[in-house]
């Protein structure tokens, strides 16, 4: 599923951050890697410092796969124009399956605001995109030589909330990792009334019963891993879905978040208004999502 990865990069060594994670995943994924660099028109005159800078990074991280024993492509691109446009363009054009990238520009460390590069190449793209946060220090690898180990992947119950599943099977065929399929149930839920937004806690019987059908499907969703490198558990809690998940990912250490962009809305795009909005701008986990894919009728 990730035959072509992109890295966006803009010669910082923030943005290089999602070097390490694009490499892991190519050497196991034999992926084809294209590290992308945007000269918009302030700084075309620095193209072939570009170039020569891109060129060296691809050597390296060429090199760093090789060490760990698969060899892949790894391609130094330099392009014109405004960069969340190009690379969206780019990306589009040369069937790129996955963009791995930090969450920052030039101007430093930057929260997830609308209108950075990041949020237009979300808002732009429909393949998976890895977000690794400005603010995560350089991974370090476990006994397997690994960066990633253990990944949550938050579920709702929905088909539209298991997107991501069959990005993270695939990995577990290449890496040995933990699989954290995680549920939270939402205790009440949020009613207009003549007051304004009220909040009603459902009653003790509807969420036992919430709680028995959410650890069966976890159980069923589990067993779709047979047969792979994973070692797989399922785990529950009761809260706000996007609090715990935040929560959980840092009382784990997971590696990685992977989660679809929306579940039971239905909104056939990516829904900033939604869980997966909360845990984008207020978690601190590298954050995989992936769209639903789109129903033709």
């Amino acid at each position: 599923m990730f035959k072509r990865i992109l890295v966006p990069l803009d010669g910082s060594e923030l943005g290089e951050l999602a070097l390490p994670y694009a490499g892991e995943l190519a050497g196991a994924l034999s992926s084809e890697v294209a590290l992308i660099f945007v000269c918009d028109t302030a700084r075309c005159q620095y193209r072939h410092e570009h170039q020569v800078y891109v060129e060296k990074i691809a050597q390296q991280v060429g090199g760093h796969i090789e060490e760990r024993g698969p060899k892949t492509t790894v391609t130094p691109v330099v392009l014109d124009g405004h960069p969340a446009a190009a690379i969206i363009d780019y990306a589009e054009k040369n069937d790129i399956s996955l963009i791995v990238m930090a969450t920052h520009g030039r101007s430093g460390i930057m929260s997830w605001a609308m209108g950075s590069v990041a949020d237009k190449i979300l808002y732009g793209v429909n393949m998976p995109v890895l977000l690794v946060r400005a603010s995560v220090p350089t991974p370090s690898r476990d006994k397997e030589g690994q960066i990633l180990s253990r990944i949550l992947v938050p579920l709702d119950g929905s088909d539209a909330g298991e997107a991501a599943l069959p990005y993270v099977r695939e990995l577990t065929e290449k890496l040995k990792l933990e699989v954290i399929l995680f549920q939270v149930i939402a205790p009440g839920q949020h009613v207009h009334s003549v007051g304004g937004l009220s909040y009603f806690l459902f009653p003790e019987q509807q969420v036992e019963s919430m709680k028995a059908s959410a650890e069966q499907y976890l159980e069923g969703v589990s067993g779709r891993f047979a047969g792979t490198k994973a070692t797989v558990r399922s785990e529950m809690r009761l809260g706000d879905p996007a609090a715990e998940i935040i929560k959980f990912a840092g009382e784990t250490d997971a590696c990685l978040v992977a989660m679809a962009t929306h579940g039971h809305s239905g909104v056939k795009r990516w829904t900033f208004g939604s869980v997966t909005h909360k845990v984008l701008h207020s978690g601190n986990t590298p954050l995989l999502l992936v769209r639903e894919p789109e129903v033709k009728v």
